[in-house]
C-alpha cells in the first residue's frame, strides 16, 4: 500500500485517531494519512488502480464513517503469472489396425526438458518400429511404462507440463518414421542412448538385460558382447569348470620315489549350475508370426518341388557382378530368381492373386510385389520389393540391397513390409536343401530356394559335367491352384534361370 504525505495534526486528533479501529483491505491492514478539518463527515474512499489493471474492471470502492476530515487509500490490486499445465501425451492410432505396442526404449526421464518433435521414445508393433516425438515444448513429469512394457491405442504414455496454458483440447500426435539405427547416438539426448550393434542388442534381449545397467568397456563407452556375457554371468551365475590339479613332471635331478599302492581317484566335483528359468511376453514381430501362421492354418497346402541347374546364370553373374560393383551395388543370384518369377507370373496370373475369407472371390494383383524372408536381429520379416514386372534385374539388385540395409539395422517399416503379392524364401543362404514353406495370407504361392551345389551331371553327349544345383520347394493354395498349374509356373521360371538369355525376349 501507497500513503500520501502526512501533514501536521494536533495532539487530541492523534489520541482520537489511536483508538479507531485498524481498517483492512482484503485482509491486509491499510496505512493512511490524516489531516484536520473543522466539521466530521462521512467520505467516500476509492481504491486507485494500476493503469494496467483497469480493462479488468471498475476499481472497489469503501464507505468509512471516521471523525476526521479526509483520509486518503490507495490501493494495488495483486495477478498471478498463468504457468504451463500438466498433459497427458497419448498414443494415438498408428495405422493398420494396430491396438498396443511394446516400449523398447525410453529417450527421456522424469524431469527432462524437451521441445518439439524431440524423441521421447521407440515401441515396437508387430509392423514395423516406431519413434515416438513431442508435441509440445516443456518437462517431463511422468513415464507410466517401462521398457518392454505393452502400451495400448490411446492410454497416456508421459505426462508434460507445457511452458504456457494451451487454448482447447490437447492434441495427441504420434510421429511414424523408421527406428533409428543402433549403430548410431543420439546426441539431443543426453545420457539415454546407449551405444551397441544390433547382434549385442539382440542378445541383451534374449536374456531380458536392461543395456542401461551394463557399463561398456568399447570406446566411447560402446557395449561389447563381452559385457553382456560377464553381465549375465553375475546375474544369473554360470557353469563352474571342473579344477585340473597339475602333477608336477619328474626331472632327472629329482630321486624316484617309491612306489607306492595304487589308490582310486578322489572325486571330481559335479559343476553347479545356478541358472534359473525365465518367462517373458512374444514381443510385436512374434505376435504377427503368430496370427499369420495361425490363419496359414486354414489354407490346404500343395507341395511341389523340382531342381534347377544353375551353371548358365552362374557363368553371367560373374561376368556382371564386377559391372555391378562399379556402380556400387552388389549383385547376387536373388534379383534373377525374381525377375523369372515376374516373367512366369505374367502366364500364370493366379500365382499372384488372393481369396477373401469365406473363399468366394479372388483378386488377380495386377502388381508383382514379390517378398523376400529375411533374417533379422528382430526374427524372421519379409519385406517386398513393389512393382518387379516393370524393373530390370539392376532395378531388382539395388532395391534388395535397400531392403537388406534396413533389415540389419532394424529400420524395415510397414511400407517396406505390407503389400506383398507373391513370396520367395531363400533358405540355402542359412543351409538347407529343401524346405516346406508356408503360405503368408492372403497370399496363395510361396516358394523356398535351397543352397546351391556343385554335383556331376550327364550333358548331352552322356558325358559327366561339373554343375551348379539348386533345389526349389514350391506350396501353393490348393482351393484355388491344381497341380498342373504350379508344375507348368515351376517349369517356365526354371526355363529362365537354365537359359538366361531367353529372359532377354520377354523383357520390358
Amino acid at each position: 500500500m501507497a500513503a500520501v504525505t502526512p501533514v501536521r495534526c494536533s495532539l487530541r486528533i492523534l489520541r482520537r485517531l489511536r483508538t479507531c479501529t485498524t481498517l483492512k483491505y482484503n485482509n491486509e491492514p491499510l496505512r493512511c494519512s490524516v489531516q484536520s478539518s473543522v466539521k466530521p463527515r462521512v467520505v467516500s474512499h476509492r481504491l486507485q488502480q494500476c493503469p494496467r489493471l483497469q480493462a479488468l474492471g471498475p476499481a472497489p470502492v469503501l464507505h468509512i464513517s471516521t471523525p476526521l476530515t479526509s483520509v486518503h487509500w490507495r490501493g494495488f490490486r495483486c495477478s498471478h503469472v498463468a504457468s504451463g499445465q500438466v498433459l497427458q501425451f497419448k498414443l494415438s492410432d498408428i495405422g493398420e489396425g494396430i491396438m498396443e505396442v511394446t516400449v523398447k526404449e525410453w529417450y527421456v526421464k522424469e524431469g527432462d526438458r524437451v521441445s518439439q518433435f524431440d524423441s521421447i521414445c521407440e515401441v515396437q508393433s508387430d509392423k514395423a518400429s516406431v519413434t515416438i516425438t513431442s508435441r509440445y515444448d516443456g518437462i517431463i513429469r511422468k513415464l507410466y511404462y517401462d521398457v518392454d512394457a505393452i502400451a495400448h491405442v490411446g492410454s497416456p504414455l508421459v505426462d508434460i507440463e507445457t511452458d504456457k496454458v494451451l487454448e482447447g483440447a490437447p492434441e495427441e500426435d504420434v510421429v511414424e518414421t523408421p527406428a533409428i539405427s543402433h549403430m548410431q547416438s543420439h546426441p539431443e539426448i543426453k545420457g539415454q542412448k546407449t551405444q551397441a550393434t544390433p547382434a549385442v542388442r539382440r542378445l541383451a534381449m534374449e536374456n531380458n538385460i536392461k543395456l542401461s545397467e551394463v557399463v561398456g568397456t568399447g570406446k566411447d563407452g560402446r557395449i561389447l558382447k563381452e559385457d553382456i556375457i560377464n553381465f549375465l554371468a553375475k546375474q544369473t551365475g554360470a557353469i563352474l569348470p571342473y579344477e585340473v590339479q597339475k602333477i608336477p613332471s619328474p626331472t632327472a635331478d629329482t630321486p624316484p620315489k617309491e612306489k607306492t599302492p595304487i589308490m582310486a581317484p578322489p572325486a571330481i566335483p559335479r559343476p553347479v549350475f545356478t541358472g534359473k528359468d525365465r518367462t517373458e511376453p512374444l514381443n510385436g514381430f512374434q505376435k504377427a508370426m503368430v496370427k499369420t501362421m495361425t490363419a496359414a492354418l486354414k489354407i490346404p497346402h500343395f507341395g511341389y518341388c523340382d531342381e534347377v541347374d544353375l551353371t548358365q546364370l552362374v557363368r553371367l553373374r560373374s561376368q556382371l557382378k564386377d559391372l555391378a560393383e562399379s556402380r556400387g551395388v552388389k549383385l547376387s543370384y536373388m534379383p534373377f530368381f525374381i525377375k523369372a518369377a515376374s516373367l512366369g507370373l505374367l502366364q500364370f496370373p493366379v500365382l499372384n492373386a488372393s481369396v477373401d475369407e469365406g473363399c468366394q472371390n479372388i483378386t488377380f494383383k495386377a502388381s508383382h510385389n514379390i517378398g523376400l524372408a529375411m533374417d533379422t536381429p528382430q526374427g524372421l520379416l519379409v519385406p517386398n520389393v513393389k512393382s518387379v514386372q516393370a524393373l530390370s534385374v539392376f532395378d531388382i539388385a539395388v532395391e534388395l540391397n535397400r531392403l537388406q540395409a534396413l533389415g540389419s539395422a532394424g529400420q524395415l517399416g510397414s511400407a517396406e513390409l505390407t503389400g506383398g503379392t507373391f513370396t520367395l524364401s531363400n533358405i540355402g543362404s542359412i543351409g538347407g536343401t529343401y524346405a516346406k514353406p508356408v503360405i503368408l495370407p492372403p497370399e496363395v504361392a510361396i516358394g523356398a530356394l535351397g543352397k546351391i551345389q556343385v554335383l556331376p551331371r550327364f550333358n548331352s553327349c552322356d558325358e559327366v559335367v561339373k554343375a551348379y544345383i539348386m533345389n526349389v520347394s514350391w506350396s501353393a493354395d490348393h482351393r484355388v491352384i491344381d497341380g498342373a498349374t504350379m508344375s507348368r509356373f515351376s517349369n517356365l521360371w526354371r526355363s529362365y534361370l537354365e537359359n538366361p538369355a531367353s529372359m532377354a525376349l520377354d523383357l520390358k
